[in-house]
């Protein structure tokens, strides 16, 4: 049977019999149509969301294929281009926003199997894009080519579950970026290797500014199989928590400490003006949440967190940890905890970047399901006034939540607030009153790339999604910027 006729609309069920093909041409891979592992492998933690689970709870893939090689992903690629059947690849499935969640069915490509550490280097290492981020800072800590070991430069707060090519592929910063910038920073990523959705395939690696091409795409425009990161020599960095007695403090010094990191830390590339003259500390993450969250820590910290003092959890470089502390004092702060990763581990206690980004959301969700969140970013220098009026105005329906972080452009404060959530239009007027007040909203309840963070469309994306994906199989329904016209028969 031909593929012109498994797409004849004339036919009893196009869909069904490319399916069929699909299956009886990959058999040794042995895809499933198994409806339970399609329901798991067809969803990310879009359920932040009561508006994106509303939507995308019914949406599923047809049939699951798992590809353990480059050469695996090529075959799946090609019998997707072959059949017209829509294609998502998936990951750790940590995002938020329905990223891989399908929307037209199809096939789903899980590459976890593609895992491997292929090569450590000084300053950079090369991965296949299914590896756990956890993984990778592993094997590149454990090293001994460089004394000491290295680190990556950043990762999200699921560092342990997600993986680096759904980190490239949707991630736009995390526990790092306060000291390293985010993930589009020059030099943060310096290689991407991705096969083509057309048969046969092609390999085209994309270097320095053209990994833009498919950074944040939500792997819209070809398949990401290996990846080179960049890394810093290793720190075994101290997981600090600061008490304040208002929040107000408890901001002043996540900025008075953005602006000492940024200090000891220069961004390469970076044209952005540095803070004047004051403490150099290095630090690898810096976060701010108001008291009111404390309910949602307390198996993790107990006292460590008391419900009436706000917080500031970090991770600071232990050279720098008495100059951190006398900092803190200077804002009225106190001293709760600091301990390594490993101490921690030993104390059953959390680590600091999973109080932190969107995992401060999770912690609430596992107590109150009833909340989500909103994301927004704050012009520098920080309008402090601006966050205590919106705290005022919001009362209980608002939590505080802020993140410390820096661009090649400069500094940048982006905020997670949890949100009471009534109904979809009293979102939309939170959402209108923060830009009315010159915050950029990021829209975590949408799922195109367009609406939700980028608020234009990339033609650069979509230009290589006409080389990579010229029959517009790759999860279709994740960007505005694709026309039916631009589809190749």
């Amino acid at each position: 049977m031909s593929a012109s006729s498994l797409h004849d609309p004339r036919g009893p069920n196009p869909r069904k019999a490319a399916l069929e093909a699909f299956i009886a041409a990959l058999a040794d891979l042995r895809p499933s149509r198994d409806p339970a592992l399609l329901e798991a492998r067809s969803r990310d933690y879009y359920w932040y969301s009561p508006i994106l689970k509303q939507r995308l709870d019914p949406c599923r893939g047809e049939v699951l294929v798992r590809a353990a090689s480059e050469a695996e992903v090529i075959r799946v690629a090609a019998a997707c281009a072959r059949y017209r059947l829509p294609l998502t690849v998936r990951g750790g499935g940590t995002g938020n926003y329905g990223q891989c969640v399908p929307l037209e069915g199809g096939v789903i490509l899980d590459i976890t199997a593609l895992d491997q550490v292929l090569e450590i280097r000084p300053g950079s290492v090369r991965v296949q894009a299914g590896a756990l981020i956890m993984d990778i800072e592993r094997a590149v800590r454990s090293s001994a080519l460089v004394p000491g070991g290295q680190e990556l430069l950043m990762y999200p707060s699921t560092r342990n579950t997600a993986t680096i090519g759904g980190f490239i592929g949707g991630g736009y910063g995390g526990a790092g970026s306060v000291r390293n910038g985010i993930l589009k920073d020059p030099g943060n990523v310096t290689r991407v290797r991705v096969v083509t959705v057309e048969d046969p395939p092609r390999i085209i690696e994309l270097r320095d500014a053209d990994i833009q091409k498919v950074h944040h795409a939500y792997g819209t425009n070809g398949i990401m199989t290996e990846l080179d990161l960049a890394l810093n020599p290793a720190i075994d960095w101290v997981h600090h928590i600061a008490l304040f007695n208002d929040y107000r403090s408890a901001l002043a010094f996540g900025v008075a400490a953005t602006e000492a990191c940024a200090r000891a830390n220069p961004l390469r590339g970076s044209t952005a003006p540095q803070p004047g003259p004051g403490p150099s500390l290095d630090a690898f993450e810096i976060t701010a949440v108001d008291q009111r969250f404390s309910p949602f820590y307390a198996e993790a910290f107990g006292d460590r967190f008391p419900a009436h003092r706000d917080a500031v959890f970090a991770m600071v470089n232990p050279r720098d940890l008495e100059g951190w502390r006398a900092l803190m004092r200077r804002f009225g702060g106190e001293e709760s905890m600091a301990f390594t990763e490993e101490q921690l581990l030993v104390q059953g206690l959390v680590p600091a970047f999973e109080c932190a980004w969107n995992h401060t959301t999770l912690m609430a969700l596992r107590k109150d399901p009833s909340w989500t969140n909103l994301q927004t970013v704050y012009a520098w220098p920080l309008d402090i006034d601006l966050v205590m009026r919106q705290m005022q105005r919001y009362g209980d329906e608002v939590y505080m939540h802020h993140e410390f972080g820096r661009d090649s452009h400069g500094f940048v404060v982006f905020a997670l607030p949890l949100v009471a959530f009534f109904d979809r239009d009293r979102i939309y007027q939170i959402i209108a009153e923060h830009e009315a007040e010159g915050c950029l909203v990021f829209d975590n309840h949408v799922y195109t790339i367009e609406s939700g963070g980028m608020k234009s469309i990339d033609s650069a994306q979509i230009d290589f999604k006409k080389i990579a994906d010229p029959h517009g199989l790759m999860n279709p329904g994740k960007t505005e910027g694709w026309l039916a016209e631009y589809v190749q028969p």
